[in-house]
């Protein structure tokens, strides 16, 4: 039969189990049904009649029957370059699936704030992921808490950092990551400045002005500040809100007011501002969360999981 009888047995090579293209594999590589069984753990006669089975599906002989042993015909040649490619694809795949299974490959999108993104955990954990799981192809977006919520409820992103816990929303888990301290930044040549290397009682800074990160409807540490400084004995005279933790010691640095920030923010500020920590704060903390759906089950997702778990075991950040 010609070499091209092959082709016309498409369907019949579609049909044929991995098990016998292993043996047949097996067969042309040792030469010997002797070695062959031995090789796949089988008898003589069990091997014999998957080679004759073999043939008989495609019509044609695929092994010459030599004095010693057994070599591939011109058409068992073209079947075994077929067959290494088959089970070499069979192999990869159950090693995509192995992988994916184990969370080292996939994809994996995660938001954070603006603010969140500022806390070195953030940025660390990130390239830690990238580093240990280089096939997970990860996605990054940075939007307000509402927005990241509505992303996480329209699977957009698996897990997001915030800056605040996510009320009434039973679709989405919110775990405590850390709760860092709140420091005041004060402008250059503020009095206040001078004793820098005291804790700043928070009523000292009624009389001031204040630049905050902006108010809600977006959650955020801005009613947390005012509920601070209320219990404090005052209400803060806000003069200017920013869109952004940076740009709020932009401002403060610019001498428009004193502000109530985050203490990750003390690397990121200009060199003008002053940080003094505060002597009390009245349950005052920049929380770091981070957002899940309850039904969120992928493998690379809980990969991160452990990995941002480490770090809070290890007291980072």
């Amino acid at each position: 039969m010609p070499l091209d009888a092959l082709s016309h047995n498409a369907r019949g090579m579609a049909r044929m189990d991995l098990r016998r293209l292993r043996a047949f594999v097996t067969l042309a590589e040792e030469g010997s049904v002797t070695r062959g069984a031995e090789r796949l753990g089988m008898q003589q006669p069990q091997l014999t009649r998957l080679l004759r089975g073999m043939e008989a599906k495609f019509g044609t002989l695929l092994m010459e029957r030599l004095p010693r042993g057994v070599r591939p015909t011109e058409a068992g040649t073209a079947l075994l370059t077929e067959a290494r490619q088959v089970l070499a694809k069979v192999e990869g795949l159950r090693g995509a699936v192995d992988r994916a299974a184990r969370g080292e490959q996939g994809h994996l999108a995660i938001g954070f704030t603006g603010s969140a993104a500022l806390h070195p955990l953030v940025p660390r954990t990130l390239r830690q992921f990238r580093t240990a799981f280089p096939a997970v192809s990860l996605t990054l977006e940075e939007a307000a808490t509402q927005e990241l919520v509505e992303a996480l409820l329209q699977e957009r992103v698996d897990a997001a950092f915030v800056r605040s816990d996510i009320i009434g929303m039973p679709e989405v888990r919110v775990e405590s990551i850390l709760d860092e301290p709140m420091l005041a930044a004060l402008p250059p040549g503020h009095p206040l400045a001078r004793e820098e290397s005291q804790p700043l009682p928070l009523a000292r800074l009624a009389p001031e002005a204040f630049v905050l990160y902006h108010r809600p409807p977006r959650p955020g540490l801005y009613e947390p500040i005012i509920t601070a400084c209320r219990a404090a004995a005052f209400d803060p005279h806000v003069v200017q809100e920013a869109p952004q933790l940076p740009s709020t010691l932009s401002l403060v640095a610019a001498g428009f007011g004193v502000s109530l920030v985050p203490a990750s923010l003390r690397d990121q500020a200009p060199r003008v501002v002053t940080f003094r920590a505060l002597a009390e704060c009245f349950g005052l903390s920049a929380p770091l969360r981070l957002a899940t759906r309850r039904t969120s089950g992928s493998a690379p997702l809980a990969r991160f999981l452990d990995m941002v778990r480490q770090q809070q075991r290890n007291g980072d950040g």
